[in-house]
C-alpha cells in the first residue's frame, strides 16, 4: 500500500434474526465506511457464509436460531482464528458474557450501546483488542481470577523473553498497545511484534486468551 492509499475498510458480517435490527446495524456500518461483506439470520447461515465472505469481524447476536451465538463463536474460532467475534446481545447476564468469552469472543456489547460505541468496538476488536460494555470487563476478569488457582509455571511451557513477559503483564492489566509503548519507550509496532510472538509461543489467538493466561499465572498482580 502506498503512503497516499487509504487503508482497506474493516470487513464486517452481521448476524441477527431480527430483520429491522439487522438492517439498521448494516446501514450504520456502511454509512461509517465499513465494508459489510455478508449478513445472516441464523447460526446455520452464518457458518455457511462466513468462509467466503472473509470478514475481519462478525457482529453476532447470541439468541439466534440454532446453532446459537455461543456455538457459532466457537466454530468460527476453530475454522479461522483470525476472524474476531463481537457479540451484540440484549443480554448482559454474567453466564452469557462468560460463555461468549470462553467460546472465543473478543468483545461483548449489549444492544443498548450507541452507534458510536458499536463502531468503536468493531474497530477495537478488529485490532485484536477486547472490548466490553462498561461494567462487564471487571466481571469477566473477576470470574477468571476466581477460577484460577494460580498454578506454578510448567517448565515444559514455551519460555517467554523478559520483554515479552513485561508486555504480557501490561496486556493483562488492560493497557492498550499505545499505553504499553509509552510506558516502555517502545514503538507501537514493536509492542505489537512482542504480543504476536507471545501469541505464537503460547499457541493462542487473541488478547482475551493472553489475559486469561496471565491471570492464571498470577502475572496480573505483579508489579510491571
Amino acid at each position: 500500500m502506498s503512503e497516499t492509499e487509504a487503508p482497506a475498510p474493516i470487513r464486517v458480517m452481521v448476524v441477527d434474526d431480527h430483520p429491522l435490527w439487522r438492517d439498521a446495524v448494516e446501514r450504520d456500518l456502511i454509512q461509517a465506511g465499513l465494508d459489510v461483506v455478508g449478513v445472516a439470520a441464523n447460526g446455520r447461515e452464518a457458518l455457511a457464509r462466513f468462509p467466503a465472505a472473509r470478514p475481519d469481524v462478525i457482529v453476532l447476536d447470541l439468541q439466534i436460531p440454532a446453532p446459537d451465538g455461543i456455538e457459532v463463536t466457537a466454530e468460527v474460532g476453530r475454522q479461522n482464528p483470525d476472524v474476531r467475534v463481537l457479540i451484540l446481545s440484549a443480554s448482559g447476564e454474567q453466564a452469557d458474557v462468560l460463555a461468549a468469552v470462553k467460546a472465543g469472543a473478543t468483545g461483548y456489547l449489549v444492544k443498548s450501546a450507541s452507534r458510536e460505541e458499536l463502531l468503536a468496538a468493531i474497530r477495537t476488536v478488529a485490532a485484536g483488542d477486547p472490548v466490553f460494555t462498561p461494567g462487564l470487563a471487571g466481571m469477566v476478569l473477576g470470574e477468571f481470577q476466581r477460577l484460577s488457582d494460580a498454578p506454578a509455571v510448567d517448565p515444559s511451557e514455551p519460555r517467554l523473553t523478559e520483554r515479552e513477559t513485561e508486555v504480557l503483564k501490561m496486556v493483562a492489566k488492560g493497557l492498550s498497545y499505545r499505553q504499553i509503548a509509552e510506558r516502555l519507550v517502545l514503538s507501537h509496532r514493536t509492542v505489537q511484534n512482542h504480543v504476536q510472538s507471545t501469541l505464537r509461543k503460547l499457541q493462542m489467538h487473541n488478547r482475551v486468551e493472553l489475559t486469561r493466561y496471565a491471570i492464571e499465572h498470577g502475572l496480573d498482580t505483579e508489579d510491571s
